[in-house]
Formats: C-alpha cells, structure tokens, sequence
C-alpha cells in the first residue's frame, strides 16, 4: 500500500508528541531523528532528508510553536505543510495548445510501463472530453506497435503506425493525421533502452524537433527508488522534461521516488499509477498526498473516486435505506461492488480521516478477491434471510456454507462484516449527508 511504511513510522511519532502536554527542544530533536530515520527508510535522498528535517526543526522550535496550547498539532501542520512543498507545492497540470492539436511526448526506459502509460493518459483525457490519438513510435521492442494498438482499442483511442519508417517520421506523419482528422491531442509513445546512451537521446531529440511537443513527460518507475529520481535527473539534463509520471506507486510501500523527484530535478510529478487497470492513473496532489502520508485521509480524492464510480440515483436509495434502518445484504454486496469499482477497499478507507486506525475496522477483511466469496455466501441465502439477517440462526449458517462451497466461519465472518458496515453506514448517514449549500459534511471532519 503506498507510503504505508513511511505513514505508519510518521504517525506513530506525531502520536508521542500529542501525549505530551508541553514541547521541550529535547522532545522537538527526538522527534525529528525518528523523522529523518523514517525519511531514510522510505529510500528519500538522503540530501533531501537533511533539507527537509532541518526546515522543520528550525520552524518547530519557534516560540509560536513552543508556547502554543496545541504543540504538537503544530508540528504536525508545519511538517504537512514542508511534506507539500516538497512533493512540489500545487497541482502541476498538463499544458495544453490554446487552440489547436497539443503533443505530449512521452519518454522513459524499458519496463516502467511506458506504452501502457500512454493508454491510460487516453483514458484519462477522453474523461475529460479530449479526443486523443496516440502515435506508435517504437520500432524495435518486439510487439511494441501491436500492444500499443490493443492498449488503443481497449480505450477507444486510434493508433498512427507506419511499418519500416523512421520514429521522427512516424510521429511527424501522425501530427499531419491528427490535425487533418480532428484530433486535439497527440500523445507519441517512443522506445526506451535499459539505460540512457546517446543513441537513445539522439533519437528522441529528432523526434522532438519532428513534433515540437508542449510537453515531454517522462515515465519512471516508482519501485526503482532513487534510481528513479537519477533517470529523471539524466533525462532532463539531455533532453528537457516538463513532467514525471510515476508509474507502480501502488506496490512501492516506501514512496521515496515520489518524496524526493521534485526537490532533486525541479520537474513536478503530474501523475501516478495506482494499479494495472487502465483506468488506474491520476493526477498528481502534493496537498492530498501529504495528508494521506499522516494519516488525515484525503477526502476530495474520495468524493472523486465516488462521483466516478456511484449511482447517483442508488446513493439515494441507499441514504433513504440507512434512515428507515432497512439496509440489508442485498445492499451490503451492491456497497462492495461500487467500492471494488473505486479501487484497491484498504486505500478507500486510508482517505478517509480518522478510520485507517479505526479499532471498529480492524476485524474485517478487506482482500479484494473476497468479493467473489461473499458473492457466493450472500447468493447461498434466501431472498428472505438477505433482507432480515437477523433470522440467519446456526442450522441457516450450516445450509449457506454448504451453498456456497464455504466454511461455516466464513458466513460467521460476512455476516460480522456486514454488521459493521451497517454501523459505519449509520455514523455517515445519522452524522454526515449533505450540508448547507449541498457541501458535503462527515462525521471525521
């Protein structure tokens, strides 16, 4: 889960800090030598650590902070503020032609999941009604044109390709194709090395002058660490990159890529991967990353995830369920299904504030390939025992695990699960909804 070492390391610190009435220096120098150890841990340049842990502890030490009835809250806020700063301070988002067709140049090495990166960045523009055409410029990677077109037919954007021409050529006929058809961005997948030589760049930089792109965005892969943050740093100076997107950040536990590309190379990182789906690439946050890493949630990337993913008109059925107290399975596995859609459950609920150390969650099981079994289980019952759980006694428990192929203590445990999730429905609906002016207001906020 990603940061999860680094979030668990900073909160446990910041936790420490709270127990204390009253800073002292001495307590401001512990607490930052667990900082640091964190920092170094999660694999964050080590120039940049020092940098960082001596900005807070020079802020930290201050008399607004020191003489304060909420220290530790202070420190807490100046190192979420620093921890945004360093990750870049504000969305960096993708330049665009004022009018026209706009060219994103996409660049990395091998194995950092370039093509796919660049189907995903479709996607990802077609949801933000661009109509995008990609350009299959890697000529020696075997199958590397053919998997760019299945990327591009599984996303429903067209591939320019041209067999036994020039990469420069390939992508300079591409650019004529996407202004004659209407296109109004063009993203040029390139090919990559195992490193970075002059061929490669060579190669690039007359792709580059075929195309003029508005932008050069360069694809690494978090889980390399800092050698990562060196590939951006040699292709800036070689080529001139406008922006990083981070692929595999979601199986990268540490994050130290992520913490230290922008402060090392001055390029902001735009997007993330999160995962193998298409659709799993978003926009870059410093704020919202910050606050995931300590542990207060990052709500506005939630309410987004939902909005993409949920029914509108089933949320209403679903509030007006949790009023009259009659939400049941049926509804608990509809519930699943719309969480599956918004990815990876242990995310979900690391966004929102307050519950990624919630005691009332611990018991349940979050593995996504659960879902297939609790199908099974609640589709095992009758259309009565899903809509009144209450009745489901031992003898019903025996003939569902039979039904369903499952043991006993497995029913035992989604019934548990449901339970809670029905208690947890109840804190967001008996305290949350909809506020004043329709801004939404939870119980954790």
């Amino acid at each position: 889960m990603l940061f999860e070492g680094l979030g668990e390391k900073l909160q446990n610190t910041f936790k420490k800090l709270r127990g204390k009435g009253k800073l002292t220096e001495k307590d401001i120098n512990e607490a930052m030598r667990e900082v640091k150890l964190a920092l170094l841990e999660a694999d964050v340049n080590f120039k940049v650590v020092k940098e960082f842990v001596n900005s807070v502890k020079e802020r930290s030490l201050g008399a607004d902070v020191l003489e304060s009835l909420t220290p530790a809250q202070q420190v807490i806020k100046i190192v979420n503020e620093e921890l945004v700063q360093l990750m870049g301070g504000t969305q960096s988002k993708l330049t665009y032609s004022p009018k026209g067709l706009t060219v994103l140049l996409m660049a990395g090495l091998q194995g950092t999941g370039k093509t796919t990166t660049c189907g995903k960045l479709a996607l990802y523009l077609k949801k933000q009604n661009k109509n995008p055409m990609m350009a299959a410029c890697d000529i020696y990677r075997p199958a590397a044109v053919d998997q760019l077109k299945i990327v591009g037919e599984k996303v429903g954007v067209p591939v320019f390709s041209k067999e036994g021409a020039k990469p420069e050529d390939i992508a300079k006929e591409a650019l004529i194709k996407a202004r004659n058809s209407g296109y109004d961005v063009l993203i040029v997948d390139t090919s990559g090395r195992l490193h970075i030589d002059d061929e490669l760049m060579d190669e690039l930089e007359r792709i580059k002058e075929s195309v003029d792109p508005h932008e050069i965005l360069l694809v690494v892969d978090a889980m390399t660490g800092q050698d990562a943050v060196n590939v951006a740093e040699g292709f800036d100076k070689k080529l001139g990159v406008h922006g990083v997107i981070m692929t595999k950040l979601d199986g990268d536990t540490r994050g130290g890529a992520a913490l230290s590309v922008k402060a090392v190379t001055g390029k902001p990182i735009k997007f993330i991967g999160v995962g193998e789906k298409l659709d799993a690439l978003e926009p870059f946050y410093p704020d919202r990353m910050a606050s995931r890493i300590l542990g207060m949630g990052d709500m506005l990337s939630l309410i987004e995830k939902a909005q993409e993913s949920f029914d509108e008109k089933k949320a209403k059925e679903l509030e007006s369920k949790m009023k009259n107290k009659s939400f049941n399975l049926e509804d608990f596995l509809e519930q699943l299904r719309q969480m599956k859609n918004m990815g990876s459950m242990k995310d979900i609920l690391n966004m929102i504030p307050g519950l990624n150390n919630n005691k009332a969650l611990k018991g349940m099981d979050l593995d996504d390939k659960e879902l297939a079994h609790v199908e099974a289980i609640i589709s095992s019952m009758t259309k009565k025992e899903r809509l009144d759980p209450s009745i489901i006694n031992g003898s019903r428990r025996k003939r569902i695990a039979a039904g369903s192929g499952m043991p006993v203590s497995k029913v035992n445990s989604v019934l548990k699960q449901f339970e809670q999730t029905k208690k947890l429905m109840k804190q967001f609906s008996g305290m949350g909804g909809m506020g004043k002016k329709g801004k939404m207001r939870l119980p954790f906020m």
